[in-house]
């Protein structure tokens, strides 16, 4: 005789999310970008895109009051959350305890900026986290370049942050974000989010972007170097890199020195070069000093 299969664990709907709001008398802050997931599916398919193993170790940003948490805890083995919000923090453990008892053990608080963490109780080998849209970007680029245990992961941030941190060269999405985070992991645009699976309901849809860890260039400048000039790249846009770069590089006689020993176009602009031909700049410029 067949055993039944098991009714999958229950995650929160719009009413859940209310009252625990309304217990700890709380609203969503514009301040912090919070907009909770109401939508029991929306967290589902969001497990299920991370891809997470049963064996990791899961960090999640902004956690609020927890509906994504107990998807991640259902299918990894920990989950570390940083809440900045002190009430927030506060109520998840408990929440935590309520609805999933077994696995209170196995989940991990940290009260903190996401920005300004350097340390974690456990290493993390995966991302998941509903990022807030105003420091989405620098959150993202700030753990991948602190925590090197994580290996992939998935963030759900504006659709319009998520078309630049996936874009590639020649794009017109494509830009500093995009440069930045191919540093660290090869990006992609994983699918598209609604505005009535939260609440409150932002003016505009959520994009899923799912991303691998990968080597960065083969380069001898730093990653400073490097990013120092793709902000200069970019900073005017419509300028060719021989313009953009003049200041970073002490004139246009010498960043066109740099571009033609690191094989580039002095007359092409910074959408159209990859992450490796911004690493040959930067390292152009240190051999030519």
């Amino acid at each position: 005789m067949t055993e039944p299969i098991p009714a999958p664990a229950p995650l929160f709907g719009a009413s859940d999310i209310r009252r625990l709001a309304e217990e700890i008398g709380i609203r969503p802050t514009k301040t912090l970008g919070q907009n909770f997931v109401i939508d029991g599916n929306t967290i589902r398919r969001i497990v299920a895109a991370a891809d997470i193993g049963p064996d990791e170790t899961v960090l999640e940003v902004g956690p609020g009051l927890g509906s994504l948490t107990l998807g991640l805890l259902d299918a990894a083995a920990s989950v570390v959350a940083v809440e900045i919000d002190p009430v927030l923090a506060a109520k998840l453990p408990a929440t935590v305890d309520q609805w999933r008892p077994s696995a209170a053990a196995r989940f991990h608080l940290v009260h903190a900026d996401a920005m300004k963490v350097t340390e974690l109780p456990v290493q993390p080998t995966a991302l998941v986290a509903n990022l807030p849209y105003n420091v989405a970007v620098p959150v993202v680029l700030h753990l991948l370049q602190h925590f090197p245990s994580l290996q992939h992961g998935l963030v759900m941030v504006q659709d319009e942050v998520a078309d630049r941190l996936a874009a590639g060269p020649g794009s017109k999405t494509y830009g500093v974000p995009s440069v930045k985070a191919a540093w660290y992991s090869q990006m992609r645009k994983a699918g598209v989010i609604g505005m009535n699976v939260f609440w409150p309901a932002p003016k505009i849809h959520s994009g899923l972007v799912a991303f691998t860890r990968r080597e960065p260039p083969a380069t001898t400048a730093t990653r400073e170097q490097v990013f120092a000039v793709v902000d200069a790249a970019f900073a005017q846009r419509r300028k060719t890199l021989r313009a953009a770069l003049a200041g970073w590089a002490g004139g246009a006689p010498e960043a066109e020195r740099c571009l033609v020993a690191a094989g580039v176009d002095p007359t092409a602009r910074g959408e159209v070069i990859d992450i490796h031909a911004f690493a040959r700049i930067a390292e152009a410029k240190q051999a030519l000093a």
